[in-house]
């Protein structure tokens, strides 16, 4: 059985953190929010509610990239939040990765995910950016190993329907 990175993906405000580091947890390794590894230009440019552009977004994608290849490398699985809404940018993380990735792809209207958005305190994304972001998503393809869940299940829905849904990890 090798390690599996699994990239907890969407658009801000669908519960990529909260949903990543449940799944975690059940799965017993560790959690990566790869807004952490976000540049503070990157931070401070979405925060004043400008989107990023492709060459925001490169650097970042390797330093997430590198952090599961590390792990996987290590003998171990883990679970990364990353938006990874474009397909490059997940083919950019698999080749990273170096490795097997699976993506759960959370997925709700943009209603709810503005609801979201306009109840979260503290967090740089503002709820402005929500229509650059669904225009930015390109759903995972028939080649892409992953699973789409509905963000209106709760997240220890979510957790148990992405568990059921991967390979077994290491």
């Amino acid at each position: 059985m090798q390690p599996l990175a699994i990239v907890v993906m969407g658009v801000s405000g669908c519960g990529k953190s909260t949903v990543g580091d449940l799944l975690a947890r059940r799965l017993e390794v560790d959690f990566l929010d790869a807004d952490d590894l976000h540049p503070a230009a990157n931070k401070a440019k979405m925060a004043a509610g400008t989107p990023l552009v492709d060459e925001d977004r490169w650097p970042w994608l390797g330093l997430v990239g590198a952090a599961m290849k590390a792990e996987t490398d290590g003998g171990r699985s883990i679970v990364v939040a990353c938006s990874a809404l474009r397909r490059v940018y997940r083919d950019a993380l698999r080749e990273a990765a170096a490795g097997p990735v699976f993506f759960v792809h959370l997925h709700g209207t943009k209603e709810l995910l503005a609801d979201r958005l306009g109840h979260r305190e503290g967090h740089f994304m503002p709820t402005t950016l929500l229509d650059s972001q669904l225009e930015t998503l390109e759903p995972l393809q028939d080649d892409e190993a992953g699973i789409v869940l509905d963000i209106a299940l709760r997240p220890e829905e979510l957790v148990e329907a992405a568990v059921a849904a991967l390979p077994p990890v290491r």
